[in-house]
């Protein structure tokens, strides 16, 4: 089963960290319209009858700053074009302060069926120096307007590690989103991105990042904390409830093939069971509105993934949800660790960062906290 994202590039203010593309404001939006409905009509000439449409995103920027009746008439083109899977998962994701509880009846009654709330945190210290345009109070409306509208499939998401938190306050932040009972919790910890207002705080030390020490004990709190409350913890940064899980980013991380519309979307399709090819658009809607009215060849650009590149993307993406799967590999690729790699994966055992069961590697809590080093040293060999 396959996977849509649908890219709106539209935020009513830019956040200090953020490095998705996005603008402020709605500009060229009827442009935007017209040629993200020419990009879905173009790939279903291709990829219409590939495979059924399991799971459908709209992320952003910001897509709640689309009405209802858009996102309708988006997801009947796609049901139109495509086999959407009657049971689709339908993602959308939407800021406090950009949605009432009558906007989010509309979304639901067009067929969006999971809702993600951009929270962040629930300290309005924090929230001004992110730059969210809601407060915490919006925040927990958000969330209890979106039960009340009729969903039942509802995530937060929550930042931590910021300057000048400390583990209290982020404790606080996970109480009060448990508070409001969302069946997932997306909680990253701030990573600074180039080519953002924070990165240049940061540079000209107007902004002290937290040590790695600090964003340890808080990642560990997130972990203990969702865990006792019932929550799974199936990715390096997701929280579910039994049977919550996001299907849109398992797809992902499985590897398996996606489509992407829109400004800076990344689309991924396998050639051969061991080979893929990775394509995206530009990074810019004036670029890419001209790319679509101008002719098919729409890439920003592409690249062939061949089999030890997808070896690598398989051995990551299957860490950061925690798990190796080795009879995967040797069935799909033909792989087997070397010796050395064996030896370190008896060694991570060992120092209690992951378990066995067969040939199945699973991640502890331990492991989830350092899942980069290990990856690292597992793919580069």
């Amino acid at each position: 089963m396959a996977s849509i994202y649908i890219h709106i590039p539209y935020c009513e203010r830019k956040c200090i960290y953020c490095d998705f593309y996005s603008v402020e404001g709605l500009p060229s939006k009827d442009r935007f319209l017209s040629a993200l409905r020419d990009e879905i009509d173009l790939y279903a000439i291709r990829y219409a009858d590939a495979e059924p449409i399991d799971t459908i995103f709209f992320g952003g920027g910001t897509p709640s700053l689309l009405h209802p009746s858009t996102i309708a008439a988006i997801l009947d083109q796609l049901r139109g074009r495509y086999h959407v899977a009657p049971d689709a998962e339908i993602t959308m994701e939407a800021n406090p302060g950009t949605i009432t509880r009558e906007s989010l009846s509309g979304y639901l009654s067009a067929g969006v069926n999971r809702m993600s709330i951009g929270i962040q945190s629930f300290q309005q210290s924090d929230l001004e120096f992110l730059g969210r345009i809601h407060s915490a109070q919006q925040a927990e409306t958000a969330v209890k307007d979106a039960y009340g509208a009729g969903f039942t499939n509802v995530n937060v998401d929550l930042i931590f590690s910021l300057p000048g938190q400390t583990r209290t306050r982020w404790e606080d932040t996970l109480k009060r989103a448990l508070d409001l009972h969302p069946v997932h919790i997306s909680a990253y910890s701030l990573i600074v991105e180039e080519n953002t207002p924070l990165y240049s705080m940061v540079k000209r030390h107007i902004v002290t990042p937290v040590t790695e020490i600090i964003d340890a004990a808080m990642y560990e709190s997130t972990m203990d904390i969702l865990a006792r409350h019932g929550y799974r913890h199936y990715e390096i940064s997701n929280y579910a409830l039994p049977g919550f899980e996001c299907r849109h980013n398992l797809n992902y991380w499985n590897h398996s093939n996606y489509l992407s519309f829109g400004p800076s979307a990344h689309s991924f399709w396998r050639i051969t069971a061991t080979t893929a090819r990775r394509w995206w658009n530009d990074r810019s809607i004036d670029r890419y509105c001209a790319g679509i009215e101008s002719g098919p060849d729409l890439p920003g650009g592409e690249e062939t993934i061949d089999r030890d590149q997808m070896i690598d993307e398989e051995i990551f993406l299957g860490m950061r949800c925690g798990v190796l799967n080795l009879p995967r590999l040797k069935i799909v690729y033909g792989f087997e660790f070397p010796r050395v790699q064996n030896e370190l994966l008896d060694s991570y055992i060992r120092e209690g960062y992951m378990t066995r069961d067969g040939d199945i590697i699973g991640l502890t809590p331990r492991g989830f906290m350092v899942c980069d080093a290990l990856i690292e040293n597992l793919v580069h060999f």
